[in-house]
C-alpha cells in the first residue's frame, strides 16, 4: 500500500515537472537562485535570460538582450495591436483584457516578422556551414524563402520609415559587441548581405527595420527563432500597456478605427426593393 502511495505520488509531482522554478512553502528558487538573492541584484533582461536559457548571461549579452527590448515597445496607434488596446479599453475592458486582446493580434502578419527573420537567417547561415559563398547562400535563401507561397520577406523595409531608426543604432550595438567577443557578428554580416542583395535586385535601398535588427540580436545571442516572437511580446506589451493605461485615462465611449465623421467607403449593391415589397 505504502509503495502504491509513494508510485501516485510521484506521478502527480511529475505532472507538471519543470527545470524552471522549485516552490514550496518558504521557498522560491528560480534556476535554483534564491528569488531574495535576485531581488536588487539582476536586471529584468538578466531575469528573461534566467528564465529562457537556465543560466544567467555576461553582462554584455545581457545588454544587447535589454537593447532589442527597449527598441520595440511602441510604434503608435497606427500600429493594429496597439489601436486594438485602446479600442477595447473604450469598450469597458479593464488592463488585462486589452492587452490580451492586443498581443492576440501579433500573429504571423503582425508581430511574426522577428522570428521569420531569424529563420531566414539560420538557413542562410546553413548554406554558409555546407560551402556555399555569403552572396550566392543569400541569393539561394532569398530565393527560395520567396518561393515558398509567395512569401514576404520579413526584417526589410518599411511602410513608415525611409530608414527605421532603430536599425542602424542596434547594428552599432551589434559590432560592439563582436569586437568585443561577446558575439559572432556573423548573423549581423548576412542581414547586411541580405540589404545589399535586395537593393541590388530593385535598384533601390531597402534598409533593415526592426523585426530584422532585434532578429540579429536574437540569433547572435543564440535564441532559437520561436522565442523571438516570445521575446518581442515581452517587449511590445509595454506600449500596449501604456497606451491601454493612456486610454483609460483620456475616456471614451466604444472608439472604432476611425472618428464617426469619417465614415468607410461602401462599395456594395445600390439600394434595390425586396422582391413583392414596395420600396416607395
Amino acid at each position: 500500500m505504502e509503495e502504491k502511495i509513494d508510485a501516485t505520488l510521484g506521478a502527480a509531482q511529475d505532472w507538471w515537472k519543470t527545470a524552471i522554478i522549485d516552490m514550496r512553502p518558504g521557498v522560491i528558487r528560480f534556476r535554483g537562485y534564491a528569488i531574495e538573492d535576485l531581488i536588487g541584484r539582476v536586471s529584468y533582461a538578466q531575469m528573461v535570460w534566467l528564465m529562457l536559457r537556465g543560466e544567467l548571461p555576461a553582462k554584455a549579452e545581457a545588454d544587447l538582450l535589454e537593447a532589442a527590448l527597449v527598441a520595440a515597445v511602441d510604434h503608435g496607434p497606427q500600429a493594429p495591436s496597439i489601436a486594438v488596446a485602446r479600442m477595447a479599453v473604450t469598450c469597458g475592458l479593464p488592463l488585462n483584457g486589452a492587452m490580451a486582446s492586443a498581443i492576440n493580434t501579433l500573429d504571423d502578419v503582425h508581430g511574426g516578422a522577428g522570428e521569420q527573420a531569424v529563420m531566414l537567417y539560420a538557413d542562410i547561415a546553413a548554406r554558409i556551414d555546407t560551402g556555399a559563398m555569403l552572396s550566392a547562400a543569400v541569393s539561394a535563401g532569398l530565393g527560395e524563402w520567396q518561393a515558398a507561397d509567395g512569401r514576404h520577406l520579413p526584417g526589410f523595409g518599411h511602410r513608415f520609415h525611409p530608414v527605421d531608426p532603430r536599425a542602424p543604432r542596434l547594428l552599432a550595438l551589434v559590432d560592439a559587441a563582436a569586437a568585443g567577443g561577446f558575439v559572432t557578428g556573423r548573423y549581423a554580416t548576412i542581414a547586411r548581405a541580405i540589404e545589399t542583395e535586395l537593393a541590388a535586385r530593385a535598384e533601390k535601398a531597402i534598409p533593415m527595420n526592426i523585426d530584422g535588427a532585434t532578429a540579429v540580436i536574437f540569433a547572435e545571442l543564440g535564441f532559437p527563432a520561436p522565442l523571438a516572437r516570445g521575446l518581442f511580446l515581452l517587449s511590445r506589451a509595454v506600449g500596449i500597456l501604456a497606451h491601454g493605461w493612456e486610454q483609460s485615462q483620456q475616456g471614451g465611449r466604444i472608439k472604432g478605427p476611425m472618428p464617426p465623421e469619417f465614415l468607410y467607403r461602401y462599395d456594395g449593391p445600390g439600394p434595390r426593393p425586396l422582391d413583392g415589397s414596395d420600396s416607395s
